[in-house]
């Protein structure tokens, strides 16, 4: 695409039409409201609205969400990111697990997706928070499946482990970018080796569960650089590959330097799979747990 705009240009960008394939229903219907209600009676956040996904209809109609824990501030400030940033000095909230075991149980959720916001503050990363928010769940929804998408714990492997202990049945931590963006589109305590490490050492302590990663595309990455962050997934053993087009929260974030078409998100795909991942999830509204549970037959 011929156009030169730096990452780190702090001029503003005139904000680009979305095109057609972008377009979704705003949230509605019974499904939608009742699953809204009984997250905001539980005190529960979810990454469907925090990171303003735009897949908070399909998948709040459906009657699925993917739950953030550890609060709505995160420690870190990724430039693509809506997620609020601050310092949330240590607080924890411990009956939590609980809370969202409660909710996977009352809505019937037969597979959860649990994220939560960094937590650089703590000295764990809250790991500890996640593992008892997995038991919590095998015990009160017994044969749900959990997928958790997790930070990077500062490269911490004991923390990992406290995690992977717990059994998540997917384990996912998203590359979000191609190596050479990572500096300029995550925050720089997130680096890509650390990340690919990570991914490595989850897939070492389980291999018999599966690991997933995510990239964003439309920030400037080259095709050969998005078939080389496939190479680098499969290099670590992750099974789960997913492409999604990056999307302006607001003014304040990254400018979306290309529209993605349908077309190339599927040639990718398919590029995708000839690197041997067991499931690839290619589409420009795709997010890291947008179909998450089809890695599952059912």
């Amino acid at each position: 695409m011929a156009i030169e705009i730096s990452l780190l240009d702090p001029v503003e960008k005139p904000r680009v039409r979305k095109p057609d394939w972008l377009r979704v229903q705003l949230p509605h219907g019974e499904d939608y409201e009742r699953v809204k209600a009984e997250v905001n009676a539980l005190q529960l956040n979810t990454v469907c609205k925090e990171a303003a996904c735009p897949n908070i209809a399909e998948c709040w109609g459906a009657g699925t969400a993917t739950i953030m824990i550890l609060g709505d501030t995160c420690t870190r400030g990724c430039r693509f990111c809506n997620v609020k940033t601050g310092n949330p000095r240590g607080e924890v909230d411990w009956l939590e697990p609980v809370r969202v075991a409660e909710a996977v149980r009352d809505l019937g959720w037969k597979y959860l997706v649990l994220t939560a916001v960094d937590r650089d503050d703590l000295a764990d990363g809250g790991a500890l928070i996640f593992a008892n928010t997995i038991r919590a769940i095998h015990e009160k929804a017994p044969g749900s499946k959990v997928e958790i998408l997790s930070g990077d714990y500062r490269g911490d492997l004991t923390a990992l482990d406290i995690v992977m202990d717990a059994a998540p049945d997917v384990f996912a931590h998203n590359l979000e970018t191609v190596r050479r963006l990572t500096p300029n589109v995550r925050d720089k305590r997130a680096k890509y080796d650390q990340s690919l490490a990570i991914l490595d050492h989850a897939k070492r302590r389980a291999p018999g569960r599966y690991t997933k990663t995510s990239i964003m595309l439309g920030l400037g990455e080259a095709d050969d650089e998005i078939e080389r962050t496939m190479e680098d997934a499969r290099a670590v053993g992750v099974d789960i590959f997913t492409m999604g087009q990056y999307l302006q929260p607001t003014k304040k974030h990254l400018p979306v330097l290309e529209f993605v078409t349908p077309a190339k998100f599927e040639a990718l795909g398919e590029l995708a799979r000839t690197k041997g991942f067991h499931q690839v999830v290619s589409s420009p509204l795709s997010r890291s747990s947008y179909h998450a549970e089809q890695a599952f037959p059912t």
